[in-house]
């Protein structure tokens, strides 16, 4: 018994990246939300085009940061005040000069470590094989072609309608991709 293919979306090529760009603003205005475009150099307009939003990357690296320093703190005050105090010369056991730089380094550590971990979790990384893959001339996109994917699980897409769609806004080649 064959298992049912079921289409991940379509993929449309234009010509120019302005014709790109008209491409996505009618799609969002006729209701499409699920869009991504490809370019083969980046296109400032596009991200707001497709309604991208500011990352939530900096707030996570942030919390990550401060995670970092309390726990550097922590440590420092665990083993230098309850675990193993040592009185040298009368100083204070939990003296914060004395912790600022294993603060400070586990500070940017932590950041940074949540920095590329959080990247790669918000981008759905790492996706070894995209269903874009499956379209014949998807390997232009690196090179001179631009392409406009709509997702089939986009309420409005329909096999019949959304390429007829893209073939009026100028698409020079249409192609519905399989899962």
């Amino acid at each position: 018994m064959s298992k049912r293919i079921s289409p991940w979306g379509l993929v449309a090529e234009f010509p120019t990246s302005s014709s790109l760009l008209h491409a996505i603003e009618r799609s969002r205005e006729d209701g499409y939300e699920v869009l991504d475009a490809f370019s083969p150099y980046p296109i400032e307009e596009i991200s707001e085009a497709l309604g991208h939003h500011h990352s939530r990357l900096p707030a996570l690296v942030l919390i990550g940061a401060i995670i970092g320093g309390l726990g550097g703190f922590g440590l420092q005050y665990w083993t230098s005040v309850i675990d193993y105090p040592l009185n040298v010369g009368g100083r204070p056991l939990n003296s914060i000069i004395a912790f600022l730089p294993v603060i400070f380094e586990c500070t940017i550590l932590f950041g940074a470590l949540t920095a590329v971990f959080g990247m790669l979790a918000l981008n759905g990384l790492p996706r070894p094989h995209h269903p874009v893959f499956n379209s014949s001339r998807f390997a232009l996109a690196s090179q001179d072609a631009f392409f406009l994917s709509i997702e089939a699980r986009d309420p409005k897409f329909s096999v019949p309608d959304t390429p007829e769609l893209m073939n009026e806004l100028g698409a020079s080649s249409v192609e519905v991709v399989d899962d």
